[in-house]
């Protein structure tokens, strides 16, 4: 693993185990649960700026993004490496919810877990478990992928993409802070990992 990729995936580590770290706590804590409002409670206008970005966080969407840059390029290891990086978001979304089931009681969607929580459009569910976020993670190992094939100058745009979905699950009331931010740092381990091996 090169240097740049190894210094990803540890960073991406630390970011995890920082967010279950929070996540621990038996109630959400009172700074996310003031972070979580100052983002959701942003004006309704926002949902359509937030609307397309978010869709890189769908498995489907996020995967036919990553490939599609991946082709244009004509890269095809990053077109197998985006389809690796699909598959291990799945597989460290269900690994992580199954660890930390029963140590994470708190983490549940906002509509119960944040009183008075906005839920924008009609696909973000009321209740369940949401940490961490799998939209973020997508999007955040096929960023780490398709990266290194974009022209120079453009490597940093995946991961400003990557931050708006953070941001606008947050908006949407799909998440609370920590539950993205765990996705983040899954996901920038896995997509270093993935990368690493291309």
């Amino acid at each position: 693993m090169s240097v740049p990729w190894l210094a990803t995936a540890v960073v991406g580590i630390a970011i995890l185990f920082a967010s279950i770290a929070g996540a621990r706590a038996p109630t959400i804590p009172r700074w996310e649960q003031r972070a979580f409002r100052a983002v959701n409670r942003l004006p309704g206008s926002l949902y359509w700026v937030l609307w397309l970005p978010m869709q890189l966080g769908n498995l489907v969407v996020g995967t036919a993004a990553g490939l599609a840059v991946a082709l244009v390029a004509g890269e095809t290891v990053a077109t197998i490496g985006v389809v690796l990086a699909m598959v291990m978001k799945l597989v460290i979304e269900r690994v992580l919810r199954r660890l930390l089931a029963g140590h994470i009681p708190a983490r549940q969607r906002p509509g119960t877990s944040q009183p008075d929580a906005i839920r924008r459009g009609g696909d973000v569910p009321e209740s369940g478990t949401s940490f961490p976020s799998g939209h973020v993670v997508l999007a955040a190992a096929v960023s780490c992928v398709v990266a290194p094939v974009l022209p120079a100058g453009w490597e940093i745009a995946p991961f400003v993409l990557t931050a708006l979905v953070m941001f606008g699950r947050v908006y949407v009331g799909a998440h609370n802070p920590l539950d993205v931010t765990a996705g983040l740092g899954a996901g920038l381990f896995v997509g270093a990992l993935v990368a690493a091996l291309g």
